[in-house]
């Protein structure tokens, strides 16, 4: 199966495409410069894989939660390309694939959604598969749900920018923190597989962000305060 993986839901562009057992993979430190990188960095990925856009089986794309824009610009790039190339797709949760990057049983993911807030979500993997001990949500870092448990890993960069707080909220319960993770399209290549592989894939038309958080602006005395969404 080929297939692409795109996600821009932070300052960071990921790209990756899968080619049976190969993959290539392109990750950088795009700041606001993504929607600009985005498609001629997916164009020499293709042709380092050796790979026409037509040939791939289904695009993947970080549907978010994350930065809006970034959101927008992986929903309509997968949208764009795969209603031109008729080629269908899966939007996979950010947080998710945070969990499936971190390499653990057991994750708490909370990353930092700007505004003095977190977007927060438990998993467990389980035979292989994550179940959602808590679904994606947006809080302030002192009111994320609890947990039952130890043997926590705390993934995502609200572990740097709200580690006392989140630490004090799970006080013991973390045994391990990756603030240094962030979302990785090979990561959502792993999960997005086997939904294609069942046919579960959608029409590029019916590709959706997950935004959570309903603001899609600031006010402007919130911009002066250098808040960002």
């Amino acid at each position: 199966m080929k297939l692409l993986a795109l996600d821009a839901s932070t300052e960071f562009l990921s790209l990756a495409i899968r080619d049976g057992e190969q993959l290539y993979t392109y990750d950088t430190h795009a700041g606001q410069a993504a929607s600009q990188l985005i498609l001629p960095q997916i164009q020499q990925l293709l042709t380092q894989a050796n790979i026409a856009l037509t040939d791939l089986d289904g695009i993947v794309f970080g549907a978010g939660p994350g930065s809006f824009t970034g959101v927008r610009v992986a929903c309509g790039v997968a949208q764009g390309l795969g209603f031109g190339a008729n080629l269908p797709v899966v939007g996979v949760n950010v947080l998710t694939a945070l969990a499936e990057a971190a390499g653990a049983e057991r994750v708490v993911v909370a990353t930092d959604a700007r505004m003095k807030e977190v977007y927060h979500a438990a998993y467990i993997r389980k035979n292989q598969v994550w179940q959602t001990v808590h679904d994606a949500g947006v809080y302030k870092p002192n009111e994320v749900p609890s947990l039952d448990g130890d043997d926590w890993t705390g993934v995502g960069t609200a572990w740097q920018v709200y580690d006392a707080v989140l630490s004090d909220c799970y006080q013991g319960q973390i045994v391990k923190k990756l603030p240094e993770l962030t979302p990785a399209a090979a990561a959502m290549l792993t999960l997005a597989q086997p939904v294609f592989a069942a046919g579960e894939a959608r029409p590029a038309s019916e590709a959706k962000p997950v935004y959570i958080r309903n603001r899609v602006a600031l006010t402007s005395k919130e911009r002066e305060q250098g808040l960002r969404l």
